[in-house]
């Protein structure tokens, strides 16, 4: 006898959302059965664009670390400020 599915809850934010499925098995609310796979063409990354002013030197010093890991530096840098943000 198959078992019906649970309802998802409301969330207030994504945060939210995001912590109650990282704690709960999606099979127990979701009929992956049905699942059919989808196209999204037009999402767009959520990421925004800042201005930083970096010495001159430290900037040289990163683009040599970036290369060094054959890697553009922009994305070093948000590598390594992730790291430091997910430090608790």
């Amino acid at each position: 006898m198959k078992k019906h599915a649970k309802p998802v809850p409301a969330f207030g934010s994504e945060a939210d959302e995001r912590r109650f499925w990282e704690t709960h098995d999606s099979a127990d609310y979701i009929d992956w059965n049905k699942a059919e796979p989808t196209r999204l063409p037009n999402l767009k990354p959520s990421t925004t664009s800042i201005s930083l002013r970096l010495p001159v030197t430290l900037l040289e010093r990163i683009k040599i670390a970036a290369n060094k890991r054959d890697m553009p530096y922009q994305s070093l840098i948000k590598a390594w400020l992730a790291e430091k943000a997910d430090v608790r």
